[in-house]
């Protein structure tokens, strides 16, 4: 892996190993910025060591960064912000102080609560919308939410009695590469596969008015991707505890959550809890937790008939 001279760092002990007083006298800034670089990393889904490999920069070093030990290059966090598609302001700083109206608007929303916060959103997005509301909107139902979910099995069951083309977005991504999405990763890294991915859902949404869609689980991490779904698809989050999560994809056979990684459970906590309020923004969240399938796929069908018929 290679690294400019500009780039290497001084190597400061690590996080787990730092004496208490090293720990207690930490800049305030450094601390802040790790503990953005740990959240924006959590939303994509990104392990710290698959971030260095796609920034080509060194694993201790973004370890040491993300502790708050790290005084980092300004190439190395420009490194990051491609990768992690990202602005260099959502790392180093809050943007909102950059005038007064930004300023005065944060004022507004500092200490609401979520429901308070999501009203003044969706009111922002309605006047400065430029595009008329897509007619097909309710016609096409779109699952999110991480691996494991259901978003699959409830696809396909509700695809079949509401007589609907089920589309699972990663074949699109697949169809549109030449490749499976793991490979377009290990061989393009991860802005191509998220180019793939709003290319796969802008082909999705031209091509069906009337689908049940599977959403890959970072979809959300992305802004013009999301911010796409939601105008054309009503959106259900199908939401599982973390270990339900982990249950259900070992049971399909795949062991890799567990291979190799003794705290997959935390990164698996950690990935729920960064993309949580975007996953909040579905127009619907149903819990798949503990449920029999049977139960769990009518419970489903009926609440989101309820909620489809009230829009």
């Amino acid at each position: 892996m290679k690294q400019t001279a500009a780039m290497q760092p001084v190597e400061p002990a690590d996080h787990d190993t730092a004496p208490d007083d090293a720990r207690e006298a930490r800049d305030p800034f450094l601390v802040g910025m790790g503990e953005r670089v740990r959240l924006l990393r959590a939303r994509r889904g990104l392990t710290r060591k698959a971030l260095a490999k796609e920034a080509d920069v060194s694993e201790r070093y973004l370890a040491n960064l993300e502790s708050g030990v790290g005084n980092a290059s300004v190439l190395f966090l420009r490194q990051l912000t491609k990768a992690l598609n990202c602005t260099l302001a959502e790392i180093v700083g809050d943007e909102t102080t950059s005038s007064a109206d930004w300023l005065r608007i944060r004022e507004l929303l500092y200490g609401r609560d979520h429901d308070t916060l999501k009203r003044a959103r969706v009111a922002l997005e309605e006047m400065l919308a430029t595009a008329p509301q897509d007619p097909n909107r309710r016609n096409r139902i779109a699952l999110i939410g991480l691996r494991g979910a259901g978003k699959s099995t409830l696809g396909r069951m509700l695809a079949d009695e509401l007589k609907m083309p089920f589309v699972e977005l990663n074949r699109v991504i697949e169809q549109l590469a030449g490749c499976p999405p793991a490979e377009i990763h290990a061989l393009y890294g991860a802005s191509a596969y998220r180019r793939y991915e709003h290319r796969a859902l802008e082909a999705v949404i031209a091509e069906h008015p009337r689908a049940v869609i599977a959403s890959p689980g970072g979809l959300v991490s992305e802004p013009t991707t999301l911010n796409a779904l939601l105008a054309h698809c009503f959106t259900v989050w199908l939401q599982a505890t973390p270990e339900e999560h982990m249950r259900r994809v070992i049971a399909q056979g795949d062991l890799r959550p567990m291979s190799g990684n003794k705290e997959a459970m935390d990164d698996l906590k950690r990935i729920l809890e960064g993309r949580g309020e975007f996953y909040g923004r579905a127009d619907m969240t149903f819990d798949t937790s503990g449920k029999p399938l049977a139960e769990c796929y009518l419970s489903l069908r009926d609440r989101l008939a309820a909620r489809i018929a009230s829009e």
